[in-house]
């Protein structure tokens, strides 16, 4: 890589880095906004203010919050993310499994959508204005314009109760093939439906707006065939806006798929984080929430530094 290219990337990395400083001042200091004490949640609301007191002087809560949150900085930047108040265990031990939950139903999620959107994207291209182009771009906003929770629903009153072709219930089961599919099957197609909806209708504006280019044209009228012309020529100049767009669409299953997670009570990263706000847990609540916040700039980031590579102008300028 040239200087150019160096310097675009250390900018990327430091604004990425100083939104993460900004992104925790916000979090630690909006989870102290939330109504209700964690210690309340523990003792019950029949114990004493004395009692309270004292609880929250061993848990370390009366101690003012800027030095609160310099202690909750700098354990961050040594991988120390503080100990849960409700469990009293490291909070770095209650994320872990939960993590890799997450990240198994992200990675499935990912490997059904983005071939699949990415298919209909250039397809539904290829075929501008056809009937096929035509039932793909109505099913696609009729799918964005759906909220999660009710394809999660008609999905469990269909598919689990009505149908019993699945279980209402999703836990981590790679025992079998069948045990996979069961366990991943409902909430893999409600995270798919909106996200692929938006991927194919990215994908198939940036590769049209490719296609009518003229050394597009230019390609077509020397007889290059469609299959290349699109493949060759059109496509990897309009990979740009379509990594941001899978980006964007894969950063939000990172700990962000709540309602799926709820739904579907699935041991993951949004689930402990809903858990985590239903007792006040705030160093796990914290910590969650940076855990998220860290994917979805790393996805960002990647898109980006791949926009930066696959762009010559970005490049050379």
């Amino acid at each position: 890589m040239n200087g150019v290219v160096l310097r675009l990337v250390a900018n990327r990395l430091a604004t990425g880095l100083l939104t993460l400083l900004i992104v925790s001042l916000l979090v630690f200091f909006a989870t102290g906004l939330l109504p209700g004490d964690v210690t309340q949640a523990i003792l019950g609301q029949s114990a004493t203010p004395e009692v309270v007191a004292a609880m929250r002087h061993s848990l370390g809560l009366d101690v003012p919050a800027p030095l609160r949150y310099l202690h909750w900085l700098g354990g961050l930047l040594t991988g120390d993310f503080g100990v849960s108040l409700v469990n009293n265990v490291p909070v770095t031990q209650l994320i872990g499994s939960r993590l890799a939950n997450s990240l198994a139903l992200a990675g499935l999620t990912a490997a059904v959508t983005v071939p699949l959107a990415l298919l209909l994207g250039v397809t539904t291209a290829v075929w501008r204005g056809s009937l096929y182009d035509r039932a793909a771009n109505v099913t696609a906003v009729s799918l964005v314009s759906v909220p999660e929770f009710l394809i999660a629903t008609i999905a469990v009153i269909l598919l689990a109760v009505h149908w019993q072709w699945f279980s209402a219930l999703s836990s981590p089961d790679f025992s079998s093939f069948g045990a996979m599919l069961d366990a991943f099957a409902l909430p893999v197609l409600t995270l798919s439906c909106g996200m692929m909806a938006q991927m194919t209708r990215m994908t198939r504006a940036a590769l049209l707006g490719v296609l009518d280019s003229a050394y597009v044209e230019m390609a077509r009228l020397k007889g290059v065939r469609p299959a290349r012309l699109v493949l060759r020529h059109a496509l990897p100049n309009a990979l740009g806006p379509i990594v941001n767009v899978v980006a964007l669409g894969l950063s939000s299953l990172v700990g962000g798929a709540i309602i799926v997670e709820v739904i579907f009570n699935y041991p993951g990263l949004a689930k402990l984080t809903v858990d985590a706000v239903s007792t006040r847990d705030m160093p796990l609540i914290q910590a969650c929430v940076m855990l998220s916040c860290a994917g979805y700039m790393l996805l960002v980031l990647a898109a980006d530094l791949w926009t930066i590579l696959s762009n010559p102008r970005l490049r050379h300028r």
